[in-house]
């Protein structure tokens, strides 16, 4: 069994943009944006917390949406239904889009 560590909350939101500070305090997420363009900004940088190319198990994805939201399982959707997060049938997630810093 691997163990992966967790991406502490702090650092998904460490310096959000602008645009989105209304809706971040204290590293966590208050509320999801109403205007899409705002919410897909909102969920690149949660896509952030996660590594391309790399898979998860549920349980791991929960652990740093739970840190950063109350309600993980609508964010981890939102994450799914945008594509920035792809998973199987059994539970294993991965990163599918969102930005990409070199």
């Amino acid at each position: 069994m691997v163990i992966l560590e967790v991406m502490p909350a702090h650092d998904v939101f460490a310096d959000p943009p602008r645009e989105l500070r209304p809706f971040i305090r204290d590293g966590r997420i208050t509320a999801v944006p109403a205007k899409r363009s705002r919410r897909l900004q909102l969920l690149d940088q949660v896509a952030q917390a996660f590594e391309p190319g790399r898979r998860y198990p549920e349980a791991y994805v929960d652990a740093i949406l739970k840190a950063i939201f109350d309600d993980h399982c609508a964010l981890r959707r939102y994450l799914v239904d945008e594509s920035f997060m792809s998973r199987t049938a059994a539970g294993i997630y991965w990163r599918a889009g969102g930005t990409v810093n070199a």
